[in-house]
């Protein structure tokens, strides 16, 4: 599951990221933001990422059955 997890986090990590880094400037606007806000609120959306990826992970690998996790 932590395979399926990692694939995950490769597109629900910048897809979040990129929503956190949407929320400074949608606040203070584009030309009034600080460089430090905007990459620690994407650093802070890539963080979320990582128990969603494996929240997003655990539910496809409970839909797929007991089966296929038992294969490498």
């Amino acid at each position: 599951m932590w395979k399926l997890a990692i694939i995950m986090f490769i597109i629900v990590g910048p897809t979040l990221a990129g929503i956190g880094a949407l929320v400074p400037l949608t606040i203070y606007g584009v030309g009034d933001f600080s460089a430090f806000l905007l990459v620690g609120c994407a650093a802070a959306g890539a963080l979320v990422a990582m128990p969603v990826s494996y929240f997003v992970a655990a539910r496809i690998g409970s839909m797929m059955g007991p089966n296929t996790s038992a294969q490498h």
